[in-house]
C-alpha cells in the first residue's frame, strides 16, 4: 500500500469516526431531552439563565414555572436557584429567580438562592457545595430539554445524585429550527466537556 493510499484511508476512517461520534451524541441529546425523570428528592435545582434588571428572561421564566409546578407536586421540599451576575448588573440570576418564585406562590423559606456561577459547570459546583453544606444528597435539575444531558453529566460528576426534569415551554422549544440549533450546539458542548472537563458556556449560564 502506498503512503498516499494509506493516508487517504486513515483520513477517511477518522472522518467516519467523527460523524459516528457526532451522530451518536446528538441522538443522546435528543433522547434525554424527551425524558422527564422527576423523582422525590432533597431539592429541585433551577439552572440559571439571563435576567434583565431583576426580571427573568423568557428562557428563565420557563424553567422557574416548571420548578414551581414540581414543588407543588411535592417532588422536593425546596428549590435552589443559581446564577451570578454580569458586569454592571444589579441583580444575580439566583436572586431574580427567587423573587419570581416567591411572587408566584413559593414560600421564601423554601427557596435557596446560590448567587454564583457564570456558566453551567461553575453553577453546578456552587450548588454541590451548598448541598453538601446542608447535607442534601439528591436533586432534580430543571433546565431546557437540549441542555439536559450535559447538565446531568456535570451534576453527577460532582456527586449531586441528579436526575433531570426539563421544561416543555419557552423559546428553546417553540420552533423546529431552534430545536435543531440547540441540539447541534449541545452536541458539541457535551463532547467538549467530556474531553476537557470544562464548560463550553461563556459569560452567562443561559444556554
Amino acid at each position: 500500500m502506498t503512503l498516499v493510499r494509506f493516508t487517504v484511508r486513515t483520513v477517511a476512517a477518522l472522518l467516519v469516526l467523527v460523524v459516528v461520534v457526532l451522530g451518536a451524541t446528538a441522538t443522546r441529546v435528543w433522547l434525554v431531552a424527551r425524558q422527564d425523570n422527576r423523582r422525590v428528592s432533597d431539592t429541585i435545582v433551577v439552572l440559571g439563565a439571563a435576567q434583565y434588571n431583576g426580571r427573568p428572561s423568557a428562557v428563565l421564566v420557563a424553567r422557574l414555572d416548571h420548578a414551581r409546578l414540581l414543588f407543588k407536586e411535592h417532588v422536593a421540599p425546596r428549590i435552589i436557584t443559581v446564577g451570578g451576575k454580569q458586569a454592571g448588573d444589579t441583580f444575580t440570576e439566583a436572586s431574580a429567580s427567587k423573587t419570581w418564585l416567591v411572587a408566584h406562590g413559593v414560600p421564601a423559606a423554601r427557596v435557596v438562592a446560590v448567587a454564583a456561577g457564570r456558566d453551567t459547570l461553575s453553577s453546578v459546583v456552587a450548588v454541590e457545595s451548598e448541598m453538601a453544606r446542608r447535607h442534601w444528597t439528591s436533586s432534580v435539575l430543571v433546565t431546557d430539554p437540549w441542555h439536559a444531558l450535559r447538565a446531568r453529566a456535570m451534576a453527577n460528576d460532582h456527586d449531586m445524585n441528579a436526575v433531570v426534569s426539563p421544561t416543555r415551554q419557552g423559546p428553546a422549544v417553540r420552533q423546529r429550527s431552534t430545536e435543531l440549533r440547540y441540539i447541534a450546539r449541545e452536541t458539541l458542548a457535551y463532547l467538549y466537556y467530556k474531553v476537557f472537563h470544562r464548560s463550553a458556556d461563556s459569560g452567562t449560564t443561559a444556554v
